[in-house]
């Protein structure tokens, strides 16, 4: 069971959120904005999520909460948003109506560019630079998307509870790198390495990162085999990795 909440905030910061690496990892994604007057859009949805993303010199960034913003996209339910993100709602927004080609051009681009790398056909993966771009965005939609199950989803509420305050290393070796930081059994993703991790999880290459999102391999397999590496606080990680299982009914 998955709760329209929870896919909400999973939508807004693990998808969305994901256009921030996009812009960084892929040049097309860059071209699309580059030499563009710089441009923000706010979406707000009512019992949910919030933030501002903000397009400016080929990049992107994600703000929580409704920043100063030229396009503003309202969403009365978390039901309408995720009904946008799935393609059966179309937003009005409720300012910017003249920046509206921005949003039906470039910002579709953008998501579509998006949409290919983490749904990928078999055939782009045969090619090494896609294959390690989409690997890495579906590496930080993950790593995400743990700590707002283990925020809002009942059964993710319950694994955090049991967490106890630290950062927890999550990683692919030579690959992208992320913090879950659990502090009052709260969790929040940042995208980069701790200075002094708690805990450990290490893929040990992207290919065995992309099995195991596939599903093709088992983790627990892959434990025992050292192809997967932890360490620290082992129940943090235990913990982690319930929630972990529950990505995949969100992101399906």
């Amino acid at each position: 069971m998955t709760d329209a909440k929870t896919l909400a905030y999973i939508n807004m910061y693990a998808i969305f959120g994901s256009l921030e690496n996009l812009c960084a990892l892929d040049s097309d994604a860059r071209a699309l904005l580059t030499n563009k007057k710089p441009i923000s859009i706010g979406i707000e949805v009512k019992d949910g999520p919030a933030a501002t993303l903000t397009f400016k010199n080929g990049r992107c960034r994600m703000e929580d909460g409704i920043a100063p913003c030229d396009i503003k996209l309202p969403f009365s339910s978390c039901e309408k948003f995720n009904g946008m993100i799935d393609g059966t709602v179309t937003p009005i927004p409720s300012k910017g109506f003249t920046h509206i080609g921005f949003l039906l051009r470039d910002f579709i681009k953008l998501t579509d560019l998006l949409s290919r790398y983490l749904r990928p056909e078999p055939e782009d993966l045969m090619d090494e630079r896609f294959f390690n771009i989409s690997t890495s965005l579906m590496f930080y939609t993950i790593s995400v998307a743990i700590a707002q199950i283990g925020n809002n989803d009942e059964i993710g509420k319950f694994s955090a509870h049991h967490m106890v305050d630290g950062d927890i290393l999550l990683s692919i070796k030579n690959g992208p790198k992320a913090t879950i930081s659990v502090k009052n059994h709260r969790l929040l993703t940042i995208k980069k390495a701790p200075e002094k991790p708690r805990a450990l999880m290490e893929f040990s290459s992207m290919k065995l990162a992309r099995d195991l999102f596939d599903g093709k391999v088992n983790s627990v397999a892959c434990v025992g085999d050292g192809s997967i590496a932890m360490g620290g606080m082992i129940s943090m990680v235990d913990n982690m990795n319930r929630i972990l299982d529950l990505v995949g009914l969100y992101l399906a």
